[in-house]
């Protein structure tokens, strides 16, 4: 392998370092496809996505019904049901194509759920494709993702269940990217490593992907990859969680640990399969402990949609009747040409109520 013609697709769950990760390799010269993604109060330095693939993938997400962060065994399956008629494969490697620069770096989240999608598109358009993985310990991105879309909108009761959920979904996509990059060119980076010392850190993963990165000069990463961008230090002691889910997180954690060394170690994916059977083992029993109250929600939310349904019915019926009185009362209905625009303004004012 050599560093031409390449594209490395930055993956990881969100709040994970990802955009640190591909920034990185944008100072270092690989170019990002345009137009970006521009920076935002969460993301001030940049997020460095392809807005193209930002799209892309969100589009395949509402279609699968799918979360980016989600803690669904089916997530997964559903997201691959989308792609077998081969339409969406021929649609990310034409874009793949269209791509002159010879060092491309793409990142997206999303891309964890479809990496067999991307390697077989890459196939396709004559592109070399390494998976970079950005890792962050859960417990971080759990108050990482607090910080940023629940902090002060939450009740502690709201926030243990937010906690659980994401640090599911965190679990979830894990066991996802480490499955869908078996086999592939990859690598790991842990995000602490990454800002505490980024010639070691990325000098690593240059040589696993045999990225011929220059990392002898500063390329202004010094300043980009400040230390202080690492806010959120949370561990398991500050987020309330079952224990079996804190106790396997912490597990698979571990093991991805293992693959920031050495990503081939052939004793890892045995051991995150385990992991998968036994996390679907308990969300089948979360799914059929909460039946009873999944049902009740449905019903309840099913009753009150068709409330507020009839609600509007009727005050459409009253508004229509008001206004026919009082046109009345103007003697606008007597004239049969009148008659025509009375309907049709009636009509625009019971729509606009709707």
């Amino acid at each position: 392998m050599g560093e031409q013609n390449t594209v490395v697709l930055v993956t990881g769950s969100m709040r994970s370092g990802t955009s640190s990760l591909a920034g990185s390799l944008k100072l270092l010269g690989w170019h990002v496809p345009q137009p970006e993604v521009p920076a935002s109060e969460r993301n001030a330095k940049g997020h460095f996505e392809p807005r193209w693939v930002i799209e892309f993938h969100k589009r395949l997400m509402r279609g699968a019904l799918i979360r980016p962060s989600d803690g669904s065994p089916r997530a997964e399956e559903r997201v691959a049901a989308l792609l077998e008629d081969g339409e969406v494969r021929r649609e990310l490697a034409a874009w793949l194509s269209q791509q002159e620069q010879e060092r491309v770096v793409i990142k997206d989240p999303h891309a964890a759920w479809v990496l067999p999608l991307w390697r077989a598109a890459a196939a396709d358009s004559g592109r070399d494709l390494r998976i970079l993985t950005a890792l962050r310990h859960p417990a971080e991105v759990v108050g990482s993702q607090d910080r940023t879309w629940g902090e002060g909108r939450r009740t502690d009761a709201e926030r243990k269940v937010k906690e659980t959920s994401n640090t599911a979904a965190w679990l979830n996509l894990a066991l996802v990217t480490e499955r869908g990059s078996r086999g592939a060119p990859r690598a790991f980076i842990r995000y602490h490593d990454l800002l505490a010392d980024w010639r070691t850190a990325l000098g690593r993963v240059s040589g696993q992907l045999e990225l011929g990165l220059s990392l002898d000069a500063d390329h202004g990463l010094d300043e980009f990859l400040d230390p202080g961008m690492r806010r959120s230090q949370l561990t398991w002691d500050d987020i309330a969680l079952p224990d079996w889910l804190r106790e396997q997180a912490e597990n698979v954690w571990q093991q991805l640990g293992v693959l920031v060394e050495a990503p081939d170690d052939g004793g890892v994916p045995s051991a995150l399969d385990a992991e998968r059977v036994a996390y679907d083992a308990r969300y089948a029993e979360a799914v059929a402990i909460s039946l009873d109250e999944a049902r009740h929600r449905e019903r309840r939310g099913s009753a009150k949609g068709a409330a507020k349904l009839r609600g509007r019915l009727r005050a459409e019926r009253a508004r229509r009747r008001e206004l026919e009185a009082r046109l009345a009362e103007a003697q606008v209905l007597s004239h049969p040409e009148s008659r025509g625009l009375v309907d049709r303004a009636v009509h625009r004012l019971t729509r606009r109520d709707r």
